[in-house]
């Protein structure tokens, strides 16, 4: 399991950096990644909300459609603690221009 675990921390860590340099597939993948729990990541609806949300927000088809897809499952308190991240992520990385949406 260690192996695993590091190995999906190691994928995390690459997209986020790819993430952060402005590459949509990676924001796309970081919600894959979450929402299935691939490579040993942990499954978490909300971090997946928001990495789809943001690749939404930069044009793309299948983060809107994961997002909304997710979004049934999800509280309106989780969608909201979601927005919530996915706002700060921009603020953070100077891409805040870029409102998070539903």
């Amino acid at each position: 399991m260690a192996i695993s675990q590091k190995g999906a921390e190691f994928l995390i860590r690459s997209r986020l950096a790819d993430a952060e340099a402005g590459d949509v597939n990676a924001l796309f993948e970081l919600g894959v990644t979450y929402s299935t729990g691939i490579g040993g990541a942990p499954v978490d609806l909300i971090e997946a909300h928001k990495w789809f949300n943001l690749a939404a927000l930069n044009g793309c088809t299948r983060g809107q459609a994961c997002r909304a897809e997710i979004s049934v499952e999800m509280t309106a308190r989780e969608i909201a603690e979601a927005q919530k991240s996915a706002r700060a992520w921009l603020a953070l990385t100077g891409r805040g221009g870029v409102r998070a949406a539903a």
